[in-house]
């Protein structure tokens, strides 16, 4: 497995939002520690993990040919069950702001083979235009601020070959008889600050006006408490 860095203006700079919201989540190494748990994930997401991985990877499809781009990594095995699926001769690359983490994920990839890690952000991806033949966000979108979420979804789209498809999981407003709907409503507000804009909006609503679309489908799960979107470009 190689590791890259490939930002032609060096190496990219953590993001104040990363750097002072999710500190604890993702940029200490204690968090690193503690979360790098499939239980402690799982219970996060109230025993839906596995289903919401599962899912992603299957919409992305059994077999994947050509190269596979996911923007972020992810506590959990989600990436070594992705990197098993990547065909002889394909290529898998990971993409992050972190160091960090992209450490981690190497330490659980050993045995991966065709699987690249790189060192860069979101918002202003270092690769080629039209270069991937999918690309995932797994959780990810609810993190950053809205100029921040746009610029990561303008990017995906920029990155991705026509007929192509993009695939996105992450939380959704949910039912108002969820039970879950007003401690969900606590959690989001003291943890993730950004996360109930995607209660608010449809995802669509932050694609850049001039992107190419050619379908999307949304499948909500849990009593509507996450999404699973699908982008054909």
């Amino acid at each position: 497995m190689r590791t890259e860095a490939q930002c032609l203006a060096g190496a990219p700079v953590v993001p104040t939002y990363l750097a002072e919201t999710y500190w604890w989540a993702y940029v200490h190494p204690r968090a690193v520690r503690l979360f790098e748990r499939e239980w402690l994930v799982n219970l996060i997401l109230w025993g839906n993990f596995g289903r919401l991985r599962d899912a992603a990877l299957d919409a992305l499809g059994k077999r994947l040919e050509g190269h596979t781009l996911q923007i972020a990594c992810v506590y959990g095995d989600l990436t070594t069950r992705l990197a098993a699926r990547v065909a002889n001769g394909s290529r898998l690359d990971i993409l992050d702001v972190l160091p960090i983490q992209l450490d981690n994920l190497a330490r659980k990839l050993t045995r991966a083979t065709g699987v690249r890690l790189v060192h860069g952000d979101s918002a202003t991806l270092p690769l080629e235009s039209a270069s991937y033949d999918r690309a995932l966000l797994f959780f990810l979108l609810h993190e950053q601020p809205e100029d921040v979420r746009r610029a990561t979804i303008a990017e995906a789209l920029r990155v991705v070959k026509p007929g192509g498809r993009i695939v996105i999981v992450d939380y959704h407003r949910p039912y108002r008889l969820n039970p879950l709907y007003w401690p969900m409503v606590g959690v989001l507000r003291t943890l993730e600050p950004y996360a109930l804009d995607l209660w608010q909006h449809e995802i669509s609503e932050w694609f850049p006006r001039d992107a190419h679309i050619v379908d999307v489908k949304k499948v909500t799960t849990f009593g509507g408490l996450y999404q699973l979107v699908t982008v054909t470009v």
